[in-house]
């Protein structure tokens, strides 16, 4: 399956924030229901990734006015991505390699579409498998091929 099948999903699933936006108002966007934010350029085209661990690992160790530092100091400029022409087999193989819990989806310009899910990207190949398995058991004993 195509990732474009998806987009619509993944677009829900996304949370840009500007590279000039600080720690502390990632980490108020990372409190609710993201594991992940799309650092933005102010063009639109991504610049990074935010995850709750970048935020933690800088927060921990910051004090004072420190604290109040762009999201560019703890963001992840070497992001693996995919595109809508890409493929949901290929996505789950790089997600796996590198023990990714997400994977931005991206235009040819590099704007941000939106954000896959190892668990989005799992369930739609379990239903593939599924969908799979019906046709072979159907055709094995012979239903619908009269």
């Amino acid at each position: 399956m195509f990732i474009e099948k998806f987009l619509p999903t993944a677009h829900r699933r996304m949370r840009c924030i500007d590279l000039d936006a600080t720690l502390l108002q990632a980490a108020r966007l990372l409190e609710r229901d993201h594991d992940m934010l799309v650092v933005c350029e102010a063009d639109g085209r991504m610049a990074g990734i935010l995850t709750k661990t970048d935020v933690v690992r800088q927060i921990g160790t910051c004090s004072g006015t420190s604290c109040a530092e762009p999201v560019v100091a703890a963001m992840t400029r070497e992001v693996v991505t995919t595109t809508p022409e890409g493929r949901m087999q290929e996505a789950w193989a790089s997600m796996k390699a590198r023990g990714l819990k997400n994977i931005p989806v991206i235009d040819p310009e590099g704007r941000p579409l939106g954000v896959l899910t190892a668990r989005d990207v799992l369930q739609t190949l379990w239903e593939e498998v599924r969908q799979e398995e019906d046709l072979l058991f159907n055709y094995v004993m012979n239903v619908g091929y009269r």
